[in-house]
């Protein structure tokens, strides 16, 4: 049995869907009409923060009219950290998960990562990417992530197969307790280092994926790679020392 299943809830909790958003005009809408058009087994929320969007991102957002859908403008952009920290504020479910805009991940899958949550098997969970060469960014995206991914098992004296994936369910509550303060792409591995050192062994769905170009918006780079490493040894020194079990 894994280290994160709880007794068996009999409820069905209510899911927020947090979006971060920034310059992402050109996808923006067929991802709403796609997370829109999925069929959730729990009743949910799309929270949509808009980070300071230079192109036709704000308007294409005031522009949504669904009573599934709430909106928020940051000012500035702040990062995509920074962004999700504010939509997890203005969320109201019971979990949360976290889906970007630019449709590399497809939102039919988050309902699969809710089924070990609703068997009360799990209540950390992680979508895990299969790379393939149709859907990866390049040969050095993929040797980085599997790179920073083996350092959190080796730190932390976990299994997890994709520390970088965006698909991570868990209670909302639980998110907010961890108090991220990354406001870039190493939130992610500033999210899992915490979980890992709080004694969570996220449940593993495996899901699709695929990568877009530089051209067509890819935002990550090399040093967020190495800010992922930073961030991973920094959490281990300072998180490992006052470990304890999930709740």
């Amino acid at each position: 049995m894994k280290q994160n299943e709880p007794a068996g809830e009999t409820h069905e909790p209510r899911l927020s869907i947090l979006m971060p958003v920034y310059n992402e005009a050109a996808t923006l809408e067929k991802m709403l009409d796609r997370l829109l058009a999925v069929e959730f087994p729990v009743s949910y929320e799309i929270v949509i923060v808009n980070d300071g969007s230079k192109d036709a991102t704000a308007e294409i957002l005031d522009a949504v009219d669904n009573p599934h859908v709430r909106v928020f403008h940051q000012p500035v952009n702040r990062g995509k950290g920074a962004a999700i920290s504010r939509a997890a504020v203005e969320a109201a479910g019971e979990y949360m998960v976290v889906c970007d805009a630019d449709e590399e991940y497809s939102p039919k899958e988050i309902p699969s990562l809710l089924e070990p949550v609703l068997a009360g098997e799990a209540r950390v969970v992680f979508g895990t990417r299969s790379f393939g060469s149709h859907t990866s960014y390049s040969f050095w995206y993929v040797m980085g992530n599997k790179g920073v991914t083996l350092a959190a098992n080796i730190l932390f004296n976990a299994y997890i197969s994709d520390l970088e994936t965006c698909f991570k369910l868990m209670p909302l509550e639980l998110y907010r307790s961890l108090k991220i303060k990354e406001r870039g792409f190493g939130m992610e591995a500033e999210v899992t280092a915490k979980l890992l050192a709080r004694g969570y062994r996220p449940y593993e769905v495996p899901i699709s994926y695929r990568a877009r170009s530089r051209e067509e918006g890819k935002k990550i780079t090399a040093w967020d790679g190495v800010e992922a490493l930073w961030i991973l040894l920094k959490l281990r020194i300072r998180e490992g020392s006052r470990r304890r079990p999930p709740e």
